[in-house]
């Protein structure tokens, strides 16, 4: 701050980042005496007198402390918003239309029991989900994930509570949740590249949720991340109860990588690859089919659509008493493009019983996909959980007039992906069935949160036919068959 004189009888005041009060003690230590009425100073060419100046600076200083007042409302606020439990609702709708176009006497036994009646053709809600979460105070969060696709009978799928922000980036949680075993699974069915999961994951991971508690972390470099814990053997998503023993249950665990991840391009390169694990100890006593509860050895599946039966089916394992499983899997996106596999091993250890030979059991399977983005789009990965996550359009799709005439139009991201899955359900004495399955698939998002996918199924099935109980077979069964699939799906 500077004082200069515009002439030589009138003294000036030229305004700097100082406030009033420093100016006007300047210009007193020099010795000029400002009476309340003289014109003493100019704001941008303008002359002010004193009692003007006063009441600008009462102006201001009652704007700052309304001001700080403000500042003091809104964090007084925010602090009591902390010591309140948060929530927010989300959910999904998934309508899918299933085509059985091709099957033969073998498949319709798998499907009803009887050689002569085709798979029905249907409209499904595959999925009808409403999902309440939140954050509680004292570092506490909650889930609960209710699904109404059979409005008469809901199901639960996740209900857990945990701890958040634990040493080492981690979280412990304990309720029904994800076992940690198979990649498909463990994404999110609203990014998921085909409409129903692959044989094997859905059959060594049926609905994949249990009862248990589970610990999940990852590195600081986000390349590590990890689950393990501790689940029930039995799915209590019907009726929210378990009745069994402590022991029949399993341990399980995965470890992930992703080694490669591109930076420079935000995601659109990385390699993903885990190792996933579990032991399990089953009701070995439980074994008859009318025993009330399932925590038994049984390995199942439908043929990638929502077919009435599951046409892989081992039923239940007469005399199983232990079984391990062991799954290696990986992920390569190279921008557009997408190639992801994994393979399950499980071992089934029995004891003779009912007449059967008590032979220990190896199943197996796998499957591997590639998946090309037409329009250019790519599928992110979330270094975190190791799992893939939501595809964002360049362009949303639309339909509309134009203001000036005609249409305007964007037409949102397409995809086209082939998987080829194989799994072996058949061991010794068990005909739980032994096939491959070729999928044709196309996804068009119409927005980040809405899509259509499109499957076309070939597949084969052998020595099936264990789990039909009201047909003892001595010998699997054997069918082919063709289905066509489209899912309609939103997300908010």
């Amino acid at each position: 701050m500077t004082a200069s004189a515009a002439n030589a009888d009138e003294p000036y005041l030229d305004f700097g980042p100082e406030i009033p009060e420093q100016r006007i003690a300047l210009l007193e230590d020099d010795g000029q005496a400002i009476a309340d009425d003289t014109e003493y100073g100019a704001i941008e060419g303008d002359s002010v007198s004193r009692a003007d100046y006063d009441a600008l600076v009462e102006r201001f200083e009652n704007l700052e402390g309304s001001w700080t007042k403000y500042q003091d409302k809104v964090k007084a606020d925010a602090d009591a918003k902390k010591k309140k439990p948060s929530g927010k609702l989300n959910g999904r709708v998934h309508l899918d239309n299933w085509s059985f176009i091709d099957e033969d006497a073998g498949t319709n036994y798998l499907e009803s029991g009887d050689p002569n009646q085709d798979p029905e053709d249907r409209w499904d809600f595959r999925r009808v989900r409403l999902t309440w979460s939140g954050d509680v105070p004292g570092g506490m969060l909650y889930r609960i994930s209710i699904d109404f696709n059979n409005p008469s009978a809901p199901e639960m799928k996740d209900a857990y509570m945990g701890f958040k922000n634990l040493p080492h980036n981690q979280q412990f949680l304990i309720g029904n949740q994800k076992r940690p075993i198979g990649l498909d699974h463990l994404n999110s069915s609203r990014h998921n590249i085909f409409i129903e999961r692959p044989l094997v994951v859905e059959s060594f991971n049926e609905d994949a949720r249990r009862l248990g508690a589970c610990m999940y972390g990852y590195s600081d470099s986000e390349v590590y991340n990890w689950r393990y814990g501790a689940f029930l053997l039995e799915n209590i998503s019907g009726d929210g109860r378990y009745r069994g023993d402590y022991d029949e249950a399993g341990m399980y665990g995965r470890l992930a990588m992703s080694p490669w991840y591109d930076e420079i391009s935000g995601g659109r390169g990385y390699y993903h690859c885990a190792i996933a694990g579990s032991v399990n100890t089953t009701d070995g006593d439980g074994t008859l089919d009318n025993d009330s509860n399932s925590n038994e050895g049984r390995f199942r599946t439908r043929p990638l659509a929502r077919s009435s039966s599951r046409w892989w089916d081992t039923g239940r394992l007469l005399g199983a008493e232990t079984y391990q499983q062991l799954a290696f899997e990986s992920m390569l996106n190279i921008g557009a493009f997408q190639l992801t596999g994994e393979y399950i091993n499980t071992w089934v250890q029995r004891d003779p019983l009912g007449g059967f030979n008590g032979n220990d059991l190896h199943f197996q399977g796998a499957y591997l996909f590639a998946n090309y983005f037409l329009t250019g789009e790519y599928v992110p990965l979330d270094r975190t959980s190791g799992t893939i996550d939501r595809v964002k359009p360049f362009e949303n799709f639309f339909l509309v007039d134009r203001c000036c005439g005609g249409t305007g139009t964007g037409w949102g991201a397409l995809s086209v992906g082939v998987r080829g899955d194989y799994l072996d359900l058949s061991d010794a004495d068990i005909h739980g069935g032994q096939g491959y399955a070729v999928t044709l698939s196309s996804n068009w998002y119409w927005t980040a949160n809405s899509k259509l996918q499109t499957n076309l199924v070939f597949g084969e099935i052998e020595d099936a036919g264990q789990g039909r109980s009201n047909v003892p077979l001595a010998q699997g069964v054997d069918g082919d068959f063709t289905i066509l699939g489209f899912r309609y799906m939103i997300d908010f």
